[in-house]
């Protein structure tokens, strides 16, 4: 039994369900409004942030609760290489993905099959402490724990490669996607605002040319490759958040933008 380790457990997240639990009891207090804006609606996939919860919890709370109304029964979640570069995609091909809720088990057949129609290799040192993905397990171990999850890690690669497979998990019934990412990094908030406003607005129209004039996301080939997906899909999209690291910390010197987003159909 291979398991990929919540390394990262104790640091981006708290190491005790219970501890998560208030964290998202306190988050779901300040969301009834927004919750009834999107009741009716059913994600294909979100954008969700992946710094620590205390900074962006917040907006990935919104949109995993909103995945959970779904009824997929795997999620693909999608992130950034932070720690090691290599060409291409990794693939989770592990047995269980572990969560401070209990494993998740990972949809190893389904990894499989689309290993055959897309070059996803095997990276192990990429998934030994990739925090952009590790921070949406809990969230799904959370809201949606019967479903099986598979990791997807990218490095260097162009987004309309990415952008194949998204399309080729969003045509499928049973699988929603998550694509991780945080906006910009450490400049100064008025700065930070101005380029993160760049990237919730190609995301709001499925811009990719928007993108291309600032938007600094560290997912951006995540972003720009579920938009190139939900436009050949038909999906709508729909921002839910965004924030920053000074709501938290006052400090408005070195700001990190965070934004969640929903894309879905209109039956």
């Amino acid at each position: 039994m291979s398991i990929r380790e919540a390394v990262n457990a104790g640091a981006f997240y708290p190491a005790k369900k219970e501890e998560i639990d208030n964290l998202i009891d306190y988050f779901n207090n300040s969301t009834k409004d927004r919750d009834e804006s999107i009741k009716d609606i059913k994600p294909k996939a979100i954008i969700s942030p992946h710094a620590g919860y205390v900074y962006s919890g917040f907006g990935a709370n919104l949109a995993h609760k909103a995945l959970a109304k779904s009824g997929a029964r795997r999620v693909v979640v999608i992130g950034p290489s932070h720690y090691v570069a290599f060409n291409g995609i990794s693939g989770s091909y592990f047995d269980e993905y572990e969560t401070p809720y209990g494993n998740l088990k990972i949809d190893l057949e389904y990894l499989n099959i689309m290993s055959k129609h897309f070059n996803i290799g095997f990276i192990k040192e990429a998934h030994n402490r990739e925090h952009s993905t590790e921070t949406q397990m809990p969230f799904i171990a959370k809201y949606q724990p019967e479903v099986k999850v598979i990791e997807l890690i990218y490095s260097q690669i162009d987004y309309k490669e990415l952008a194949k497979v998204v399309e080729w998990l969003l045509s499928d019934s049973l699988t929603t996607v998550v694509i991780s990412s945080d906006l910009s990094h450490f400049h100064d908030l008025k700065r930070a605002e101005f380029l993160d406003s760049i990237c919730i607005n190609g995301v709001s129209k499925l811009d990719i040319d928007i993108l291309d004039i600032g938007c600094e996301a560290c997912g951006i080939t995540g972003i720009k490759a579920v938009i190139a997906s939900a436009k050949e899909l038909n999906l709508k999209s729909k921002i839910l958040d965004y924030s920053t690291s000074a709501d938290v910390t006052n400090d408005k010197s070195r700001v990190v933008g965070y934004m969640s987003a929903l894309f879905y159909s209109i039956q």
